[in-house]
């Protein structure tokens, strides 16, 4: 999975692009350019500098960016609940990756993150791959590559969740590939017209 390089490790971009992510619209001509207005906006402008900070944000003043409320309440319930993480003793990437690699993903909506309103298990394996776990998202797109894949090879589709998530594991482990690299390789492999998202994004793509 291309790192988000773009983002400087800030967790608080993570989160917040995991939460415009979490509405499902257009990744690359949506949710990339509007957390790097969030960034010049909030982070760059010395508003935002922590989860805490994040946390504690007024809405309506993030609004300005990003419209979308339920977006904003999964950002700030996600970044208050890592904040605490944070409190007892971590830094915030510490902090990331502790839940990430916590998560049992079986029980996951148990799971502190998972229970928040509004994260679907696309949004909370989207954290735990930024959080450094080789994972993949569920997500329609996978879906319909990695399913097109495994009926080319005279395997059957898998469509529920978990099961769909083992089933991309074990494809990496007979194709060399980390689950997380085959999860990115669906979204870049897809065109729209004759032009491939990696050359139509090539600009956004260096963000991520």
């Amino acid at each position: 999975m291309p790192r988000h390089r773009a983002l400087g490790g800030s967790v608080v971009l993570m989160v917040v692009d995991a939460a415009f992510t979490s509405i499902g619209l257009n990744y690359f001509q949506t949710v990339v350019p509007k957390v790097m207005e969030f960034r010049e906006e909030f982070v760059e402008k010395n508003r935002v500098h922590t989860l805490g900070d994040l946390s504690r944000e007024p809405t309506e003043e993030l609004q300005r960016v990003w419209k979308n409320r339920r977006s904003w309440a999964v950002a700030k319930e996600v970044a208050a609940y890592l904040a605490g993480l944070v409190d007892g003793g971590m830094d915030e990437r510490a902090a990331l990756r502790h839940w990430a690699r916590g998560v049992e993903l079986r029980r996951w909506t148990r799971d502190p993150i998972g229970k928040i309103r509004g994260v679907g298990i696309n949004t909370l394996q989207y954290l735990r791959m930024m959080g450094g776990v080789d994972t993949v998202m569920p997500d329609k797109i996978v879906k319909r590559v990695i399913n097109g894949i495994l009926e080319e090879a005279g395997e059957p589709r898998v469509e529920k969740d978990l099961e769909f998530i083992r089933a991309v594991h074990d494809l990496a482990s007979r194709t060399g590939y980390r689950a997380i690299e085959l999860c990115w390789m669906t979204w870049l492999i897809q065109s729209e017209g004759e032009i491939s998202k990696t050359e139509k994004y090539a600009e956004v793509l260096r963000y991520i």
